[in-house]
């Protein structure tokens, strides 16, 4: 509607300024000449006006759909500087990622509340924009299409899992289930979900201690089974070191003979005797009739 405006600016200021003009060629009249100049300034400032509304400006990580008096056009604009009918609307959609953050109560499969915290990183289809404009009422796919469906899917898929799951690796499982069915229904109206974090589960007081007393005497039984094992190992050395001694002590007690020992102490005798320490050695009074060797010292 501007540019029906500018141009009838720019003919009522168009014909001013011929009818300015033609006085003042007429009469020669310089009060007409400063009429003539004012047209004249109003007429192109409307023309340019009017060539304005031909072109559009989509920014950066939009499009434009285009509505031609209701009929709209599969063609999205891009972003940048585009060409246009300068009757039609341009209505500019962002393509950007956003985040819808949802904090609320939730069921779990044994019926037991869970506080859930959850995101939805989501954005618009650049193809499916016409169709969003079309469909959709005021074009708002985000409160009438995503939030209610993201709702109902987290509600619905956390039925599916136990509480007591979702104290461990089970939350990176859910969080990628109700991304699963929340695209299979927003996907066909041209909304892209990319990822659905879970930033917190809030689970029942009385359900978390009882985890966290079972994780602790799960741990406790596997200190004492290391313990017991420790000192298993520790048994089986001591028996085989135990054997050892004595598996070496019977083959020296094997070895030794009363003849051996004998010829020993007489070596032994022999190497005292040329030592040249004074000493007394008395021949056959000890045992088994080996020398005694006295000090005189």
């Amino acid at each position: 509607m501007s540019f029906i405006f500018f141009i009838l600016i720019a003919i009522v200021a168009g014909f001013s300024w011929i009818a300015a003009r033609k006085k003042f060629i007429e009469q020669r009249n310089i009060t007409f000449r400063t009429p003539m100049m004012v047209s004249g300034s109003i007429a192109l400032f409307a023309v340019f006006a009017a060539i304005v509304q031909c072109f559009t400006v989509v920014p950066a990580g939009h499009v434009g759909v285009v509505d031609f008096f209701g009929i709209v056009s599969d063609r999205t604009l891009p972003a940048g500087i585009n060409v246009v009918n300068p009757m039609a609307k341009i209505h500019k959609y962002s393509i950007q990622t956003k985040e819808h953050k949802e904090a609320m109560q939730v069921l779990s499969r044994e019926g037991l509340t869970i506080g859930l915290e959850i995101s939805a990183l989501y954005r618009l289809n650049p193809d499916s924009a016409a169709r969003v404009y079309k469909t959709i009422a005021n074009g708002d796919y985000e409160g009438i299409v995503l939030i209610p469906q993201f709702r109902s899917m987290s509600r619905s898929v956390t039925a599916s899992f136990q509480a007591s799951a979702l104290y461990s690796t089970e939350r990176e499982r859910l969080g990628v289930s109700i991304m699963e069915e929340l695209a299979k229904v927003v996907a066909p109206r041209g909304i892209i979900i990319e990822a659905t974090p879970l930033r917190n589960v809030g689970l029942p007081s009385q359900l978390t201690e009882a985890i966290e007393q079972k994780q602790r005497a799960d741990q406790e039984s596997q200190r004492m089974e290391f313990i017991l094992t420790k000192e298993k190992q520790e048994a089986d050395r001591k028996r085989i070191e135990a054997q050892g001694i004595a598996d070496f002590q019977k083959i020296v007690a094997t070895g030794i003979s009363d003849q051996l020992l004998r010829w020993k102490g007489i070596e032994a005798t022999m190497e005292i005797a040329k030592s040249q320490n004074a000493k007394v050695v008395i021949i056959g009074s000890g045992k088994d009739g080996l020398p005694i060797i006295l000090d005189t010292k």
